[in-house]
């Protein structure tokens, strides 16, 4: 729902995008593509999108991000990958899914930077996704934003319906240990974060958390926070920009 009304969330991202260098393409991994072996990136001419979601009012499903591919990019990415050891294919029949294009439609609304998606791939560790973001970070040189998409705190079967605004406990708790780490750079700590208070609750499968780590593996220092904020109580829309 964030797409139809982003509220506060959406004018930070919005507020970023429009403080943002000059920009060849972005690459974007989102909670929302996982899929078995090696790493896959998507490398159509013209993605498009998917609306891998249901039960929403209709005007969610008439939004579009019609933003260019980038098989060159796609490729380029493959090989950085390939370089470190870590196995990529190219699948040119991938669209955007809603982890990618909700985020842009804020931070790039014009939709005309050519945007490649990479995939999760089936099993990981948080040291496979560090690696790859080592991999892909010289992309960042040529001008190209490295996007993870998910959330610290994502569980659909903890919503608190009753309108309560802030987070549930465990859901603040487990929010509080990530920014403690990121904000010291305490990798080993994050890697063990099924240890940290709340993780269980917070975290039930990885995939909304994952990309973090993508993000963290090609960034060249701690982040600072660009927006906090929750939705239904274990929702969390806490975003960071890594130097």
């Amino acid at each position: 729902m964030l797409a139809l009304d982003g509220e506060g969330w959406g004018r930070a991202v919005s507020a970023f995008g429009g403080q943002l260098p000059p920009l060849r393409a972005i690459l974007v991994c989102s909670a929302h593509w996982e899929a078995p072996g090696p790493f896959r990136l998507s490398s159509a001419v013209v993605p498009g999108v998917m609306h891998d979601f249901g039960g929403f009012p209709e005007a969610l499903y008439a939004l579009d991000y019609p933003a260019p591919g980038s098989p060159e990019l796609a490729a380029e990415a493959a090989g950085r990958l390939a370089k470190a050891g870590l196995e990529a294919t190219l699948d040119p029949e991938r669209p955007l899914d809603h982890g990618a294009w909700v985020p842009l439609r804020y931070l790039r609304p014009e939709a005309d930077l050519p945007v490649v998606q990479l995939s999760l791939p089936r099993p990981r560790t948080p040291e496979l996704l560090l690696a790859a973001g080592r991999a892909l970070a010289p992309l960042r040189e040529s001008g190209v934003l490295i996007l993870g998409s998910g959330g610290i705190v994502h569980n659909l079967h903890r919503l608190d319906w009753d309108g309560v605004s802030g987070p549930q406990p465990w859901a603040a708790a487990f929010e509080r240990w990530v920014q403690e780490r990121l904000a010291t750079g305490d990798e080993a700590a994050l890697k063990g974060w099924r240890g940290a208070p709340g993780a269980s609750e917070s975290v039930p499968t990885s995939e909304h958390l994952d990309p973090l780590f993508v993000a963290l593996g090609a960034a060249d220092g701690p982040p600072e926070r660009l927006y906090e904020g929750w939705q239904l109580g274990s929702l969390s829309l806490a975003s960071y920009v890594f130097p």
